[in-house]
């Protein structure tokens, strides 16, 4: 299996991605939306949606991702201290790299973190039904269900039996990041 190489902005914080991605999407949820909003917010920081605007996001299973470097400038922040999920930002740049379901198999890496020309892409959008109101119809260039399809959920599934039904932990740098 081929090893790619992902990065943050600035290039401090690399991970190194081994094998092929469960799926790729672009999420359109209230949840991402909302953190897309907010981290824009902080010095230095870019906007993270697309066009449409989701977010996309390259689904890895755990096993398959491994921080090489600058590990000590990666920040979670949650939407609410309750928040089962959790986006990992690396502070050096303030450029998003993943986000990680509490007890999940997989990692969704910011897509924007690959190189143009490896970026995986994109297999459907997900989770349209939150998109606000009025917002321009979305192209249909890939399936744009209202929210996660039972082949999305089969792919998590068939990912998680391939890995023994294990869950590893993600080793970061574990600081908190608040942005309000």
């Amino acid at each position: 299996m081929r090893t790619k190489h992902i990065t943050c902005r600035c290039g401090q914080v690399r991970l190194a991605v081994t094998g092929p991605p469960i799926l790729s999407s672009e999420c359109h949820c209230t949840s991402c939306r909302e953190a897309a909003e907010r981290v824009a917010t902080l010095p230095g920081a870019v906007e993270e949606r697309v066009e449409t605007g989701g977010t996309q996001f390259v689904l890895m299973r755990k096993d398959r991702v491994a921080v090489e470097t600058g590990a000590e400038h990666l920040a979670e922040f949650r939407l609410t201290p309750a928040s089962d999920t959790r986006r990992v930002v690396a502070t050096c740049c303030m450029s998003p790299v993943f986000l990680e379901f509490k007890g999940s198999h997989w990692l969704s890496l910011y897509a924007a973190r690959w190189p143009g020309a490896e970026r995986p892409a994109m297999d459907l959008r997900t989770m349209t039904k939150d998109r606000p109101e009025g917002a321009p119809p979305l192209p249909d260039d890939i399936p744009n269900p209202k929210t996660h399809t039972a082949g999305f959920m089969l792919r998590l599934l068939g990912a998680w039996i391939a890995m023994g039904f294990r869950s590893p932990k993600v080793e970061d740098g574990r600081k908190e990041l608040t942005i309000v």
